[in-house]
């Protein structure tokens, strides 16, 4: 498994991360906001986007890096063809294995229906 992400599994492109929150599905829980829409590719794809009062760079930028982290090392449970825009609140009351179990409930549930393949 790569030890990093690929530059295509990122969402960079306004027009995508628009598409995203207009078309996509919404689904929350405590600290976490996932939209979801499908992408057309045979991969999945993601943006991280800590809300404007999330502390300072420093913290917004470790949760960014804590939302790679999960993503990168549970590529395999996520289903591939859909774009994901994962928006962060503060709580600082969560571990890190919190927020993982947590961010991957959200992704199933934003997950349109049609994924059944992807069970094991």
């Amino acid at each position: 498994m790569r030890r990093s992400l690929t530059d295509k599994q990122i969402i960079r492109l306004k027009t995508d991360i628009d598409r995203v929150f207009k078309a996509g599905k919404r689904k929350s829980l405590s600290c976490f906001k996932v939209y979801s829409a499908a992408n057309g590719k045979s991969f999945s794809r993601f943006i991280v986007i800590p809300v404007r009062h999330y502390g300072n760079s420093v913290q917004r930028n470790h949760i960014r890096r804590q939302v790679k982290e999960i993503w990168r090392l549970n590529q395999e449970k996520i289903p591939s063809g859909f774009d994901y825009a994962i928006v962060v609140y503060p709580d600082s009351t969560l571990s890190y294995r919190e927020k993982e179990d947590l961010l991957l409930r959200l992704i199933e549930k934003s997950t349109p229906v049609h994924t059944e393949s992807h069970t094991e």
